[in-house]
């Protein structure tokens, strides 16, 4: 077995390459020195099909694999490491969307990430509970034919600006990390809302 870059990854490195120290270079600076979310950039990638590069063309993304997933997202990242975390947020996101969802999700949800139009994010961590994700204390509760979520999240990249969230939650405390469940929720859903987290004393 060869571990070589195919002639596809090679193109794309050099594509990528080419557009990210021209167009994210020079923004990376003023980006963190202002602590800026790059919304303009969001739609850049989305034009340069890097939003969803290794998601299906039928949901919108560009059809690669992992590995040029990877390839792509060194060379995003060597530009403007800002963009590059943005990206990894965004992905994580709907990586168990993806997975797991149902193709009426897929479809709802998939292509308007994969092609830029809105900004993912994966809401796991807790004040509380980091990576032992079974102590955590955000529960859903079904009720009637939809589920209620209580509880906070924090450190979750893109949270501020995110349109679409997987949010984890326990639906059965008994049953440790297999009583957790993955949840679809829209920034404008029903008592969602994004603060700054106050430390305990």
């Amino acid at each position: 077995m060869e571990f070589k870059y195919t002639e596809d990854q090679i193109a794309l490195r050099r594509a990528v390459r080419e557009w990210a120290q021209s167009y994210l270079a020079p923004k990376a600076e003023e980006i963190d020195v202002n602590n800026r979310f790059p919304t303009e950039t969001i739609k850049a990638l989305g034009e340069q099909d890097l939003m969803g590069l290794a998601y299906p063309e039928e949901l919108g993304g560009a059809g690669y694999d992992a590995i040029s997933e990877a390839i792509a997202m060194e060379e995003i990242s060597a530009a403007c490491a800002s963009t590059g975390s943005i990206i990894t947020g965004h992905y994580l996101g709907f990586d168990a969307l993806y997975l797991a969802g149902t193709p009426e999700q897929k479809e709802k949800y998939l292509r308007m990430l994969t092609e830029g139009h809105k900004v993912g994010a994966f809401a796991l961590t807790e004040p509380d509970a980091g990576s032992d994700a079974a102590k955590g204390t955000c529960v859903a509760e079904l009720q009637g034919d939809h589920y209620v979520l209580n509880g906070s999240k924090i450190f979750i990249t893109n949270g501020y600006v995110a349109d679409v969230f997987v949010v984890f939650a326990m639906t059965d405390k008994s049953k440790g990390t297999k009583g957790i469940s993955a949840f679809i929720v829209e920034s404008s859903f029903p008592g969602f809302s994004v603060g700054k987290h106050e430390e305990k004393l």
